[in-house]
């Protein structure tokens, strides 16, 4: 496998666009590592100090995420350095993705990403350039349609990304509005870890877990958990976090989802994260979803968490253990050779897995058919390793195998 990773990472990708701003010090690259099946598909993320090899190393892992979420295309990726709390943010965006609008006509598709929000920014702002959809692309490139059903898969894309979820399964609160796209992800991570434990002969039910980051992915993800019949312990933030060793009840959970402030945690007995940094790693836990940014755990932290029963890890951010190395730093590969870590390509493909779906002939729009695709998929990804390795350890490490020997 690491034969085939380095033979992988060490590959030059295909295409490499930059792009600097007329109207201010921003500047931008397309990374598409390669044209696989003529397209190549990922998001676009804007955050003050990104630079291209960061882009380089998330087209590396949008084409592994491909191998399991479909179409089999190329992985790209969109990187703009700039702060995105700058009022001039929306006319950065305006120009960038009229600079790139003829490759999102031809070969490229894009969504939303961190910092970066599909519905309210990607998708109107690609439609202003002469874009009909973020991953018109991918049909162009890949799938090849007639005009007249490009129209009709556009239309069922757009539709199904922004729909409103109705089913109360899915959704903490219909009332609310929440879309498809608000809350496919943490629900891909949350699912992983129930598909892993009915595939290794166990259950999710009492389970305890913590989620660390409490965004998009990683709200839904303790919200799916929860529902689940695993006790979330504790959750810890960007700006502090809360625990209870008991377990809280899943309209607790429910409770701090309703209430975030945008992408943050927001509880009355908020725990200021310098505590809380300290106390939540040694909580009796056997589920951990890291769903904050890349590259923050550390092997202390993880080392600590098997010392109090770690039994599975499900990964909502990219790449989230504090390695150098693209994909399988050593914090990984220690991780990975000591409890069953369940990658990201797998865990939150859900997004991806959504586009792929909607491009397909004709699906069927429900809430019960769009969130039993992604979890079909996940249990597949997941069986697939199963045939492979019947044990608890080097997950990770098979799954890139398996994704590695399609790429390679």
């Amino acid at each position: 496998m690491k034969a085939l990773l380095k033979k992988y990472e060490n590959k030059e990708p295909e295409i490499v666009f930059n792009w600097k701003d007329a109207e201010t010090e921003a500047e931008g690259w397309v990374v598409i590592n390669s044209l696989r099946g003529g397209a190549a598909g990922g998001g676009t993320r804007m955050r003050l100090g990104l630079d291209v090899n960061e882009v380089l190393s998330l087209a590396k892992t949008m084409e592994i995420k491909f191998t399991v979420s479909g179409p089999a295309i190329g992985g790209a990726k969109s990187g703009i350095n700039f702060n995105p709390l700058d009022p001039r943010k929306k006319g950065v965006l305006e120009r960038w993705y009229k600079a790139v609008s003829p490759l999102l006509k031809s070969y490229y598709g894009t969504g939303g990403d961190l910092n970066v929000d599909e519905i309210h920014e990607v998708i109107p702002i690609t439609e202003e350039s002469g874009v009909w959809h973020p991953q018109e692309g991918v049909f162009n490139g890949h799938f090849r349609p007639t005009e007249a059903d490009k129209i009709n898969r556009i239309g069922q894309l757009r539709h199904g990304v922004i729909k409103v979820i109705e089913n109360p399964k899915y959704s903490p609160n219909v009332a609310r509005k929440y879309t498809v796209a608000d809350m496919i992800t943490g629900f891909g991570v949350a699912e992983a870890v129930k598909q892993y434990y009915n595939i290794y002969g166990a259950t999710i039910k009492g389970k305890r877990a913590v989620v660390q980051g409490f965004g998009n992915v990683g709200a839904a993800a303790a919200f799916y958990l929860s529902q689940m019949g695993a006790k979330v312990v504790g959750v810890i933030d960007v700006v502090g976090g809360v625990i209870n060793e008991e377990g809280f009840s899943f309209e607790e959970i429910t409770e701090l989802f309703l209430n975030k402030t945008g992408n943050t945690l927001n509880a009355e007995n908020l725990i200021p994260f310098n505590e809380i940094n300290e106390k939540i790693w040694e909580i009796n836990t056997e589920i951990f979803a890291p769903c904050a940014a890349s590259r923050l755990i550390t092997k202390n932290q993880i080392d600590t968490m098997i010392n109090s029963g770690l039994e599975v890890v499900s990964c909502g951010a990219n790449v989230p253990f504090a390695d150098k190395e693209i994909f399988f730093g050593p914090i990984m590969e220690y991780t990975d050779d000591r409890v069953s870590l369940i990658p990201d390509f797998i865990s939150n493909c859900g997004m991806a897995r959504v586009f792929a779906y909607f491009m397909e002939r004709k699906v069927q729009m429900t809430d019960e058919a769009i969130f039993s695709d992604t979890s079909n998929v996940i249990k597949t990804a997941l069986q697939n390793i199963h045939n492979k390795n019947k044990l608890q350890t080097k997950i990770s490490a098979t799954a890139f195998e398996i994704a590695l020997n399609q790429l390679i």
